[in-house]
């Protein structure tokens, strides 16, 4: 999500009197590569780029591909293979062993099916899960759509669009089986041998939303270092002790008895660490009572246990699914002694989490990196 909001950023700062734009986006990757499907960049036709689709190594050829889409006014779906060692190749020698499509998309701005406009009304819902839908290739005579159209997937009638009623049954059923997969990815849709089309189908799921639930000078760089990740970041803490270094750091600041005014989703991960043993006591079922995904407290693990029985022995029982929700201590075990590196094993462990990941090494992991088993 930073990313994009970075390249709405810098598309909204475009002179669209006198400069043209186009948006890379990565819509199939076969095999290794840095960067997963959804990876986008945007670049003028004076050269300027933001974002990445690699690490560095397609970027350069990517620019000229995206100002000839510029010139062309016409959208390119190129392959990039990195599997075999051919000296013309462009990527070849980086070792990533993967096919990547890319798809360059020159930026018609009153088009209402412009990716970036698109993305920005995705943005604007805050706190919202989107369906897009990428047209990558297209073959046959279609009466609305292009390649390079993205449309937002709002159920069945969202895909009227398409104009073929085949392939807009054979369409909503692949995407929900993506949704129910959980994951975005290319699909192929077939009508017969004169009629067909390809499309990245994507989840975009709302940036993690994090409450640090204390006042502590150990709050800053767990919240400079959210910020920098992307994520949202909201303090709830005793007003009268707030930091004004602290209250420029995050993106909004409430009391303790403000805590049923924040929007908090199974996308928000809390963490308490007031560093005072009552305040997380009362804190921890106000946390409970959210739909967050995550809960973690600070401290060791005979404190947090010492506050679950309490709460029990006092009439306030914890459920299992809030049992495997309560991450407490919180963090992965990285040997983290300082609040910077406490901060950095705090936000592993909640992407870790979010991601459905155990945090371990990867060298030991014997599945493909970015696969979930």
């Amino acid at each position: 999500m930073k990313e994009i909001k970075a390249i709405i950023t810098a598309y909204d700062k475009i002179n669209k009197s006198t400069m043209q734009a186009a948006l890379a986006t990565v819509v199939r990757v076969e095999g290794s590569s840095y960067r997963r499907t959804g990876a986008r960049m945007l670049v003028t036709d004076e050269g300027v780029w933001v974002g990445g689709i690699s690490g560095g190594c397609l970027e350069g050829d990517a620019l000229k591909r995206a100002r000839l889409a510029i010139a062309k006014s016409e959208s390119s779906l190129i392959t990039y293979d990195t599997t075999e060692d051919d000296a013309y190749q462009i990527g070849v020698g980086l070792g990533c062993n993967g096919i990547i499509d890319v798809l360059f998309t020159p930026l018609q701005y009153q088009n209402q099916n412009n990716p970036v406009e698109v993305l920005k009304s995705c943005v604007a819902a805050n706190r919202q899960t989107h369906i897009l839908i990428t047209i990558t290739a297209m073959e046959g005579e279609w009466k609305d759509v292009k390649a390079g159209d993205v449309i937002q997937y709002n159920g069945p009638q969202s895909i009227r669009v398409f104009d073929d009623r085949q392939i807009e049954k054979e369409l909503d059923e692949a995407i929900m089986q993506q949704i129910e997969n959980g994951r975005s990815g290319p699909r192929q849709i077939e009508v017969n041998v004169a009629k067909k089309i390809s499309v990245f189908i994507e989840i975009l799921l709302p940036e993690i939303h994090l409450v640090l639930m204390g006042h502590q000078y150990d709050i800053y760089p767990l919240a400079v270092l959210t910020k920098e990740i992307g994520y949202r970041v909201t303090m709830v803490s005793n007003l009268s002790k707030v930091n004004s270094k602290l209250s420029g750091t995050v993106d909004a600041i409430f009391g303790y008895d403000q805590m049923t005014e924040i929007e908090i989703d199974r996308y928000t991960a809390i963490v308490l660490m007031s560093h005072d043993y009552n305040t997380d006591k009362r804190n921890l079922p106000k946390a409970l009572q959210t739909d967050a995904f995550y809960v973690g407290m600070l401290g060791p693990r005979v404190r947090s246990e010492k506050i679950l029985g309490e709460l029990v022995e006092e009439g306030r029982p914890i459920s299992n699914e809030d049992i495997e929700r309560i991450y407490a201590p919180a963090g992965l075990d990285i040997g983290a002694s300082s609040p910077e590196e406490i901060a950095l094993s705090i936000i592993a462990e909640i992407k870790a989490a979010f991601s459905k990941r155990e945090g371990g090494f990867l060298k030991l992991r014997h599945a493909p990196i970015h696969e979930r088993n």
